[in-house]
Parts: structure tokens; C-alpha cells; sequence
């Protein structure tokens, strides 16, 4: 028998959830669709102050948080007429209408389309050309541990008294965390990623053995600092967002005297709604405490009279007036440019699968043992590859403490499910006819 739709009654709004009792998280805890949606609309006011206004990349789970997920930028066709879109346009020259979601139907409506984590952009839909919101996200690199992501964010919390702004942390619902800084939308989108940047390298020098702004994986050591985040058409996971875990982890806003002594794990979507009940959103009043980023462009300024200009953009990025060639260290020529300084990296596994892609890189280990012995735990490079409407996982790994003569010559990864090969594969077609 069919199962029967939930319908809600929201805001003067008719919501239907389709199948309710679809399972979205197995493994740890059991969790229906119904469950995901009950539990954005018992925390409703925080989520909504993360996304209302914004427009929405749609990540969807139409199978649930143990499936692949991929990106929707476009509004649905057949969407409610009370939910709103705005037209944005992307670094490739496309546009696109994308849902602006207002209130808790809304947000139950794109829960219901399996969105089980919530991606706004840092722009409001009534500027879409001014940032908001100055977005610095923490990433731990292999080794880095969560008492290092903390305590790089106070040295963020800080630096950001000194330039007169206000950081708001959240987790970032995985292992790493965020700190959302409220502007006047009165920069541009290269302007507010250039004062990351200039935050990012700052940071950097500060606490040099635990952050780094590099953005080649196989200079980093440490919390890396992602200034990219400030880049257009970056999203990432908003307060509240239930992130795509054993334990439906919660990206969780936190007062700045709990980072400390916080621990991630405890803030998942059982948890959160009494917390949030009993304590309220620790991030309530960051709309009343936009800022400006005059200090950071001024110490911008100053790292471009240095001589240090511009960093990487992201790969789909066009390349930039200043920017310096867009390659990997591995890869980039010799002073001399008659020779290449070659990092010797393999890539040993792409797929859609996190677990897959790992059960790969242990069949790698096997079969070569000794080499294995020598990788540090930095060399294991783990990749979260984003394309046009998906994600897949590359592992790669550095050699370089790998004695010459045990070093594997790159073969065909196992698994090598890497969509972009499909991708090639179309534009060759194309060209040839």
C-alpha cells in the first residue's frame, strides 16, 4: 500500500510531507523524514534567521543522509506560489531563479525535497551584489585535533575585537567550525573575500604551528583557514543544519565561552531542540551587529604592498587579474622553468562513496605495505570534490616520505568513479561534432 502524505498546517500553509516514515538516518540513531522535518520547525527561528531572505542552493537527499546527495540551484517548477525566487548570476555566465524561503512552511516545504542541510548564500535577495555576511570557516587538516580548531577560533574571536567586528561560532556540524561576522552590504565579493584572505593570513602568523591559509592540501598543516568561502556562489551549512552523519550532527551556534570546552558530538538533532528551548539561539542578535571591513582591507592593503597579492581561487573560478598560475606546488615550474619539482602524489580512489573511496585507499595500503609504513598521517590527502550537481571523494597520497625505490607508480584508481571523466567525455564529443 502507498503510504499516505503528512499534511501540516504552517503558517496559514498547507504543507504535505511525502513519504513521512522514509528512513533518512539508519545507522546511529533511526530517524524518518517526518522526524527531519519536526525537528527544522521546533528550532524554526534560529534556522530561519540563517537562511530568510537568502537565496538557497537546494542539497538534496532524496534518499536519505546515507545516499548521494546532489545540488539543485534552480527552484523547483512546480513550487508553492507563496514561496518566492530571485534570479542570481554565477562566475560561468549562467543564471538561475533560486528559492528565497521566509518562513517555517517554506522551510518545511524544502525539507520535504530531502534538504537535509540548509546552504544559503552570504547575500540577502534585496542586494544580491553586496555580501552580508563574512564567512570564516575552520577546516582541520589530518592531525589537527578539535582542541586546535578551538583554540584557533579564539585567536579569530580576538583578532576580530581589534577590527571592531563581532564573530558569532557555530560547529560546523563535521569536524570543524565556523565564525559568521555580520557586515553592512557595502563591499564587493572580491572585496569581503580579500579581507578573509587578509584575516586568514593574519591568523597564520599569529599561530603559525596550528593555521594555515595555503590553499594546496599538500602545504597545509593544521586548521585551515578556507577564505574561498567568501567567494560567489560559495555556500555553505547554515545554523541548525543537520549535517549528513551517523548521528545527524547539528551545525550548532555557540556562545563564545563554551567554544573552549564545546564537543561536537553533543549537539545533534536530538539534542537541539532542548537546548534551543531551554537557552534560546545564542546568535539572536547578530543582525543587529553588522560591522565594517575597512581594518581588514587597510591590513589587505598592507599584505599587497608586502608583495604577497593574491591567493588560489577555487578551481571553476575564471583567473583573476593578479592572481598568480592557478597550479599545485607538485605540479608548478622550477624557478628556471627547465624542469618540473614534481611532489610525488598518486591518486588512489574517486567515488561518490566517502566509504568506498576509503575501502579503496586500505586495499592501496595492502598491497603495498612498506610504502605504507612511511606515509605520515598528513600525506593521506582526503578530497571533497564538488562538481555542477554532485560530490565524490578523491584520496590521494604524498610519497614524499616514501624511499625512492618503494615508491608505486600511479595506477588506475580503485574505485575510479570520478564523474568528471563522464563530463570530458561529453565536451570531446561535442567539439568533434
Amino acid at each position: 500500500m502507498k503510504e499516505e502524505a503528512e499534511k501540516l498546517s504552517i503558517d496559514g500553509h498547507e504543507v504535505y510531507v511525502t513519504h513521512p516514515q522514509k528512513l533518512y538516518f539508519s545507522k546511529e540513531v533511526k530517524l524518518s523524514k517526518l522526524d527531519l522535518v519536526r525537528y527544522y520547525l521546533s528550532i524554526a527561528p534560529g534556522a530561519l534567521a540563517g537562511i530568510r531572505g537568502r537565496p538557497l542552493v537546494l542539497k538534496r537527499f532524496v534518499n536519505g543522509a546515507e545516499s548521494e546527495a546532489f545540488y539543485q540551484k534552480r527552484a523547483p517548477a512546480e513550487h508553492p506560489s507563496w514561496l518566492r525566487t530571485v534570479t542570481l548570476s554565477f562566475p560561468s555566465g549562467r543564471t538561475a531563479e533560486e528559492l528565497v524561503v521566509e518562513n517555517a512552511a517554506g522551510l518545511a516545504w524544502i525539507v520535504n525535497l530531502g534538504c537535509i542541510e540548509l546552504h544559503p548564500h552570504a547575500i540577502r535577495s534585496s542586494d544580491l551584489d553586496h555580501p552580508d555576511e563574512l564567512r570564516i570557516d575552520l577546516d582541520p587538516g589530518p592531525g589537527a585535533t578539535w582542541a586546535d580548531v578551538c583554540q584557533v577560533a579564539m585567536e579569530v574571536n580576538s583578532f576580530l575585537a581589534e577590527v571592531e567586528l563581532r564573530g558569532w561560532p557555530k560547529t560546523s556540524g563535521s569536524r570543524g567550525m565556523h565564525v559568521n561576522v555580520r557586515i553592512e552590504p557595502r563591499w564587493t565579493f572580491l572585496e569581503v573575500r580579500r579581507a578573509a584572505l587578509a584575516l586568514s593570513r593574519e591568523i597564520e602568523r599569529r599561530v603559525p604551528a596550528l593555521a594555515t591559509s595555503k590553499w594546496w592540501k599538500e602545504e597545509r598543516h593544521g586548521v585551515f583557514l578556507d577564505y574561498n568561502q567568501n567567494a560567489k556562489d560559495r555556500t555553505t551549512a547554515s545554523a541548525y543544519s543537520v549535517r549528513p552523519l551517523p548521528d545527524a550532527r547539528v551545525s550548532a551556534p555557540l556562545f563564545w565561552n563554551e567554544v573552549p570546552d564545546s564537543n561536537p558530538a553533543d549537539f545533534t538533532l536530538l539534542t537541539i531542540p532542548k537546548r534551543f528551548a531551554e537557552i534560546g539561539d545564542p546568535h539572536a542578535e547578530m543582525d543587529a551587529n553588522s560591522g565594517s571591513l575597512e581594518k581588514l582591507l587597510e591590513l589587505a592593503a598592507r599584505d599587497d604592498t608586502a608583495g604577497l597579492g593574491d591567493a588560489p581561487w577555487p578551481p571553476h573560478f575564471r583567473k583573476q587579474v593578479d592572481e598568480k598560475p592557478r597550479v599545485a606546488p607538485s605540479r608548478a615550474k622550477s624557478a628556471t622553468k627547465k624542469s618540473r619539482t614534481k611532489m610525488p602524489l598518486l591518486v588512489v580512489a574517486n567515488s561518490s562513496d566517502k566509504d568506498v573511496a576509503l575501502a579503496g585507499l586500505e586495499r592501496w595500503k595492502a598491497k603495498y605495505p612498506e610504502a605504507a609504513k612511511s606515509l605520515a598521517v598528513d600525506d593521506v590527502l582526503v578530497d571533497s570534490m564538488r562538481g555542477r550537481f554532485s560530490t565524490w571523494t578523491r584520496i590521494r597520497v604524498n610519497l614524499r616520505h616514501v624511499p625512492e625505490e618503494l615508491r608505486p607508480e600511479q595506477e588506475t584508481p580503485d574505485p575510479d568513479d570520478d564523474p568528471t571523466h563522464e563530463w570530458s567525455k561529453r565536451r570531446a564529443s561535442k567539439k568533434k561534432s
